[in-house]
C-alpha cells in the first residue's frame, strides 16, 4: 500500500500507514466501518502513532491524527542516527534496530522506515522478524524507540 503524506501548518507531518475496511454481521445486514493507522512526526526527534475508527475514511483518519499528536514520544538521537542498538520482542514481532554511519540511509523496511523518517533519523539499519502485521510492527517500533536511552 502506498503511504500518503500531508504537511501540516504546525510543522508536524502526517502519513497514513494503513486503512482497513471492517465488516460486521448484524440482524439487518452488514455493518461497515473503517479503521486508519496514522503516523505523525516533526523530523526533529518527535514521533507518534494513532488508530482511529469511523463510519467513513476521513473521520477515521482525523481521529487517528488527533490521537497521534497527543501521544508523541521524544526519540533520543546521536547526530542523525539512533543512540544504540536495541532488540525487542513485542507481541509476535521481534525487532532489531542498529545505528549506522553517516551516508548509509535507512536500511529498514515497511512502517519502520516511515516512523524513523518522521522522527528525523536519517541513518539506521534494522529488521522485523516473524510478524507481517503492520499494526503490531508499528507499535513494536514505537516501543523500541521509546526504550532508547540518551548518552
Amino acid at each position: 500500500m502506498a503511504f500518503q503524506k500531508k504537511p501540516s501548518i504546525d510543522g508536524i507531518e502526517e502519513k497514513v500507514l494503513l486503512i482497513k475496511r471492517v465488516s460486521k454481521k448484524i440482524p439487518g445486514g452488514n455493518y461497515v466501518t473503517f479503521s486508519a493507522l496514522v503516523a505523525v512526526g516533526d523530523r526533529k526527534g518527535k514521533v507518534g502513532i494513532g488508530m482511529g475508527r469511523g463510519q467513513e475514511v476521513p473521520p477515521a483518519i482525523q481521529k487517528a491524527i488527533s490521537y497521534a499528536k497527543k501521544h508523541m514520544i521524544k526519540v533520543p538521537m546521536k547526530g542523525k542516527t539512533i543512540t544504540h542498538e536495541i532488540r525487542l520482542k513485542y507481541k509476535a514481532a521481534f525487532i532489531l534496530l542498529k545505528p549506522a554511519p553517516d551516508g548509509t540511509g535507512l536500511k529498514v523496511g515497511s512502517v519502520t522506515r516511515v516512523l524513523l523518517d518522521l522522527a528525523g533519523i536519517e541513518n539506521a539499519s534494522g529488521k522485523i522478524i516473524k510478524s507481517r502485521n503492520q499494526v503490531v510492527n508499528t507499535y513494536a517500533v514505537i516501543v523500541a524507540l521509546s526504550r532508547l536511552k540518551n548518552f
